[in-house]
């Protein structure tokens, strides 16, 4: 994407109503208006609120959103012009249950209040093979500890990769560490009985990954 298609994208998402774009400043002084009152000050109503964590270019949030709109959907990345997509998606088609947010995933506690989120979404993040890159691991304990704070005690975690490595290291943990692990496949597509939702859902890169027979891999958890 050239620079100017990208400068052309921010500040289109500056105009959207559906993008939050927070400085990291307000987030880690606690000055972010919709921390722990998304429903009420965003959303304007008391459905479930779930994310999406390194949303991309938004397409899962939107679906996901479509698919069900008595719930909240937050989209959330770093990088405003890819989500772009998914921000403009959605105002043009008039879905108003999703929005997405740009910050980092490290700064999640602060962008949510305590127990406000039903569920989260972590689909095909980069699994940070090298060891030194553990620390970005979307499912490493640290992340796992954040996502318990801001999660309601009943609420789940799902992970969708195409990434053997990043789910049989999350099997690893999440059994290692006492969570309970809801339902766990290594080829999701290929498996009878897959969660509707997980395989009805396709990202553009994931319909790429099954046109080449790469199998898609599925864990839904709970933190305890």
């Amino acid at each position: 994407m050239g620079s100017k298609n990208k400068l052309r994208r921010f500040r289109e998402n500056e105009t959207f109503a559906n993008v939050i774009q927070p400085s990291r400043e307000e987030l880690v002084e606690s000055n972010f208006p919709f921390k722990g009152v998304w429903r009420e000050k965003f959303f304007k109503n008391n459905n479930p609120l779930v994310l999406e964590l390194g949303c991309g270019k938004g397409e899962y949030s939107v679906a996901l959103a479509k698919k069900y709109p008595n719930k909240n959907f937050v989209g959330i990345d770093i990088k405003g012009a890819r989500f772009w997509r998914g921000a403009k998606t959605a105002l043009e088609e008039n879905i108003p249950n999703v929005a997405f947010l740009r910050t980092q995933i490290e700064l999640i506690d602060h962008s949510f209040g305590t127990q406000e989120v039903d569920e989260i979404w972590i689909t095909f993040p980069d699994p940070q093979i090298k060891y030194k890159r553990t620390k970005h691991r979307m499912t490493n304990a640290q992340f796992l500890q954040r996502y318990k704070q801001i999660l309601k005690p009943d609420g789940v975690v799902n992970l969708k990769t195409d990434s053997e490595f990043m789910h049989g290291y999350t099997l690893g943990l999440l059994h290692g560490a006492g969570h309970e692990v809801l339902y766990a496949n290594h080829n999701v597509y290929k498996q009878e009985g897959s969660p509707e939702e997980v395989t009805s859902i396709q990202t553009f890169y994931e319909s790429q990954y099954l046109e080449q027979d790469k199998p898609i891999t599925y864990i839904r958890f709970k933190i305890n």
